[in-house]
């Protein structure tokens, strides 16, 4: 259990600035959700505005695991920080282009091709670039936090 002691670790301050801010914009993407539901014929909302909407949530417990691991993680603090931000970083940005997806109403499926950003053609290498770079960061990040709790439970 998380305490307002464990605020003084950059780590978990940072993956806890997370939840909210992932939490609060899940709460407000559902609004969105809710009042395109409402206008839609079809009582739906764009793909990536619920997208966004499911992301946001997901990611804001997602945060607050990261918290927990760099909590009890054996590494140092500055390892624990790297860990934790990175995967941070990219919850942020995946959220962000699901948000500009639904805002734009340019695509239902960001990796098929044509790859595009509102009226923009995304080259390949970018898109496939930025997905490995976001597992790198993502599984990496957890997995350093996660290494470092069991360090720690196993001495």
């Amino acid at each position: 259990m998380l305490t307002l002691t464990d605020l003084a670790n950059p780590a978990v301050a940072l993956c806890l600035l997370g939840t909210g801010v992932f939490f609060l914009t899940g709460l407000l993407t559902g609004v969105w959700k809710y009042a395109e539901i409402v206008r839609s014929p079809q009582a739906q909302a764009p793909v990536y505005v619920d997208i966004a909407h499911r992301a946001s949530l997901l990611y804001s417990f997602a945060a607050l695991l990261l918290a927990q691991f760099a909590r009890l993680s054996a590494w140092p603090m500055a390892v624990n920080l790297w860990a934790a931000a990175a995967p941070l970083v990219f919850f942020a940005l995946a959220i962000v282009t699901y948000i500009a997806h639904g805002i734009l109403r340019d695509t239902d499926n960001q990796l098929r091709p044509p790859y595009v950003l509102g009226r923009r053609h995304l080259p390949s290498a970018a898109l496939h670039g930025f997905m490995g770079l976001l597992m790198i960061a993502e599984i990496g990040g957890a997995g350093v936090l996660i290494a470092g709790t069991l360090r720690a439970y196993l001495g």
